[in-house]
């Protein structure tokens, strides 16, 4: 939630020092990073908008991957009665959500105002309407990223509060998400990351389901993921969302065999990826060229 000052957001110097210190990238963060700072096509905004992209979704792949909506609204008060369990979050950004399910922590509770830029986990007997519409209302207020220079994208999104139906799977637990990474329309990379609000893992894998020595931070799971028998499918979804920019990371689920669309992120942590063995930077950006110029 921006941690540089407002004076260098704005400054033109330190935009140029920025452009110039990324002009000739090689590595996976370095083009994330020429990528933020040159990418301001209109595309890009959408891909961000995690209500507009919705209606991007249902052109290039059919609505029937995405998940089911409550509401999508301007005003948090005008949200409707809501179901025993949903996931409400802003459109602007990332990072913040309220999960409602019977199955969270019993001790979990609603965060402050002021702390709620977040992920929540709580049941239904605690999500209060009115702290949540609290909470909503004060997302509305807040810029996600790092200003103009490098997320700037959000700040361009529509700020609206957007509730969702809970994925589950048939015995109650959090589906796993795949993380495409697609680069000119090609799937080269998959990130499985699993157990979100547990024991959380994460593996990464080729297109043909050869697991990676690569660690992003989190542990591998045990025991190694199998392959998903939609595995086939969600690439070709993931391809067709990615086929009109040089690089996004499309995230899908697999709900019982059930392919539902999460997101697509054109800007990976910021930049700031981290990969271990380091030789796993220059090996995913070797998959990308970056244009010259985004038109």
């Amino acid at each position: 939630m921006g941690a540089q000052s407002p004076w260098r957001e704005r400054s033109r110097l330190v935009r140029a020092l920025r452009l110039w210190r990324t002009r000739d990238p090689h590595t996976f963060r370095e083009k994330v990073r020429y990528k933020m700072l040159r990418d301001h096509r209109a595309l890009v905004v959408t891909f961000a908008d995690k209500a507009a992209v919705r209606d991007y979704v249902a052109h290039r792949v059919g609505d029937r991957y995405l998940p089911y909506v409550h509401g999508i609204v301007d005003d948090p008060a005008m949200l409707p009665e809501l179901p025993e369990s949903f996931v409400i979050k802003p459109t602007h950004g990332s990072g913040a959500a309220i999960i409602v399910a019977p199955n969270a922590p019993a001790d979990a509770r609603l965060p402050p105002v002021a702390q709620s830029w977040t992920y929540a986990h709580i049941r239904p007997e605690f999500s209060d309407r009115a702290q949540i519409l609290a909470i909503a209302t004060d997302w509305l207020t807040r810029l996600y990223g790092q200003g103009p220079n490098a997320e700037w994208v959000y700040g361009q999104v529509q700020r609206r509060i957007l509730v969702e139906e809970l994925l589950t799977r048939a015995d109650g637990g959090i589906p796993d998400d795949y993380k495409f990474f697609v680069f000119h329309g090609r799937c080269a990379y998959i990130e499985v990351d699993a157990g979100r609000f547990g024991s959380r893992t994460q593996d990464f894998f080729t297109a043909d389901w050869t697991h990676l020595p690569l660690s992003g931070g989190l542990p591998w799971a045990q025991p190694e993921p199998r392959r998903p028998r939609t595995l086939d499918e969600m690439i070709e979804v993931a391809e067709r969302l990615g086929a009109e920019t040089d690089f996004v990371r499309v995230d899908l689920y697999d709900v019982d065999g059930r392919i539902v669309f999460g997101e697509l992120t054109s800007f990976p942590a910021g930049g700031n990826s981290p990969f271990d063995p380091e030789s796993f930077n220059a090996e995913f950006g070797r998959h990308w060229t970056v244009p010259r110029h985004y038109r």
